[in-house]
C-alpha cells in the first residue's frame, strides 16, 4: 500500500522502521533544539509531516515501548486515532511519566504508527435484552490474572 506523506519542514524525517517485520513505522521529533519535558508534563512535539491515510483505515500513534519503559516517555493519550480525512501536521502530544525531567532531541525516535484498517458501523438501538454469554456482565477482573 502506497501512502502519500509531505515533508512540511526541511528536516522532518520520513517513517522508518526499526526490523523487516516491525509493525510499526518510527516517527520522528522535528524540534530545533533539544525540548525538556518536567515530571508530568505534557507537550506537543511536531513530527514536521503531514499523511494522506486512505479511506477505510486510520493511523494509531502507539508508544515505542523502549522511551516508555527507560525514560518514562510516551503519547499522552496513550494511543491517538489519526483519520484518514485529517491532512494537517502529525503532532504527537508526549507525556513525561517519570520523576526526572527528560529531553527529546532533534530526530529522536518518539511514537510508532501503524496503520490500521477500521469498520463502519451502523448502530442498531433495540429495547430487548442482549444476546447471553457464559460471562455476562462480569466486568473488571471477572476473567481473572
Amino acid at each position: 500500500m502506497r501512502i502519500c506523506i509531505k515533508r512540511v519542514s526541511e528536516t522532518a524525517i520520513i517513517p522508518t522502521r526499526g526490523s523487516s517485520e516491525a509493525a510499526g513505522y518510527d516517527l520522528y521529533a522535528d524540534v530545533k533544539e533539544d525540548t525538556v519535558l518536567e515530571p508530568g508534563e505534557t507537550k506537543l512535539i511536531d513530527t514536521g509531516l503531514q499523511i494522506e491515510i486512505p479511506e477505510g483505515y486510520f493511523a494509531g500513534i502507539f508508544a515505542r515501548s523502549g522511551l516508555a519503559t527507560r525514560e518514562g516517555l510516551r503519547p499522552a493519550n496513550c494511543v491517538g486515532v489519526c483519520d484518514s480525512d485529517y491532512r494537517g501536521n502529525y503532532l504527537i502530544c508526549m507525556h513525561n511519566d517519570s520523576s526526572v525531567p527528560r529531553v527529546i532531541t532533534p530526530h529522536e525516535k518518539i511514537a510508532q504508527m501503524i496503520v490500521l484498517p477500521y469498520l463502519q458501523l451502523e448502530f442498531e438501538e433495540t429495547t430487548d435484552d442482549l444476546s447471553e454469554t457464559s460471562r455476562g456482565e462480569a466486568g473488571f477482573g471477572s476473567t481473572g490474572k
